[in-house]
């Protein structure tokens, strides 16, 4: 498997993981992650990979790079305020967003990465 393939199926993969552990955070009230951490789209692996040098300036540049940037900024957004309305007492919004929105979302991103 060449290291595109991989790095991408290790996104789907991690992505996925947060769900549940947005669903924790709803059910307890709380998460060891700080929500400027969930919110920030460089701080994962994928998007430690996907902001490093590896790709040319002419890729970064396209419109695959661009979407999948894009798609994967605003679902770490969401995961943020999921976990802020979770931690801060707001528990049935804090449901309703992760449940809508960034559901939609976490599935807009696994779409563009399979692509």
């Amino acid at each position: 498997m060449d290291h595109l393939a991989k790095n991408i199926k290790e996104a789907i993969g991690s992505h996925g993981a947060w769900k549940l552990k947005l669903k924790t955070a709803v059910t307890m009230g709380y998460c060891d992650l700080p929500v400027t951490d969930a919110s920030c789209d460089h701080d994962c692996n994928f998007g430690k990979w996907l902001h490093s040098p590896n790709f040319d300036a002419e890729t970064r540049m396209g419109a695959p790079y661009r979407v999948i940037n894009r798609l994967h900024a605003e679902f770490h957004k969401c995961a943020g305020s999921v976990l802020d309305l979770a931690t801060s007492g707001r528990g049935p919004k804090a449901t309703a967003l992760l449940n809508g929105d960034f559901t939609q979302q976490s599935e807009k991103l696994v779409r563009g990465l399979q692509k």
